[in-house]
């Protein structure tokens, strides 16, 4: 799939954080203030149909109103980026990404051993 803007994943994670479908209108109340003009989340969601991150379905009773779905979870798609990142930055290595973040991130201890627990129970992933 193509990836995401930051604008495009601004859209998707309102309609993760949904109940289901949701409506343009509803959409755009999910912002944070200042938020974006109608047509602009129309447009967004427009392009995020037609690179296959959405759908959309009439709403029943509601007579033209249309609600859009996501077609693939938060999950799936973070798997996706994060491989994609491991890959082509990384080597294909998850041990090479590994040492990136715990370098890099500056970890708390209580992280660190968190991370070793889940490790050490095999609870990585779950």
């Amino acid at each position: 799939m193509k990836p995401l803007t930051r604008a495009e994943l601004e859209v998707m994670n309102i309609l993760w954080d949904g109940d289901g479908g949701m409506t343009v209108h509803e959409i755009v109340a999910g912002y944070e203030e200042p938020q974006p003009a109608y047509t602009t989340v129309a447009t967004f969601l427009k392009i995020l149909e037609a690179k296959g991150y959405v759908e959309h379905r009439r709403r029943e009773m509601v007579g033209r109103t249309f609600c859009f779905y996501p077609q693939l979870s938060r999950q799936k798609y973070l798997t996706q980026v994060v491989g994609d990142v491991r890959d082509t930055l990384f080597g294909r290595s998850a041990k090479n990404l590994l040492h990136f973040l715990v370098e890099e991130e500056e970890l708390s201890e209580a992280d660190l051993q968190d991370i070793l627990a889940m490790m050490n129970n095999g609870n990585l992933g779950k």
